[in-house]
């Protein structure tokens, strides 16, 4: 099987930061919405999903 060096790290940052919040969406989701606000607040643009 072929691995991709990047999709592993993205995976491994992705499962790490779910871990810190039990894998609770909730929680995960309520954490990505703060860090949007934050960036937001900070000038960043995001654009929104259809």
């Amino acid at each position: 099987m072929w691995n991709d060096g990047i999709v592993d790290e993205v995976r491994a940052v992705r499962d790490a930061h779910a871990a810190k919040f039990g894998y609770d969406l909730q929680a995960i989701y309520a954490d990505l919405k703060k860090s949007e606000a934050e960036l937001m607040a900070g000038g960043h643009s995001f654009i929104p999903c259809a």
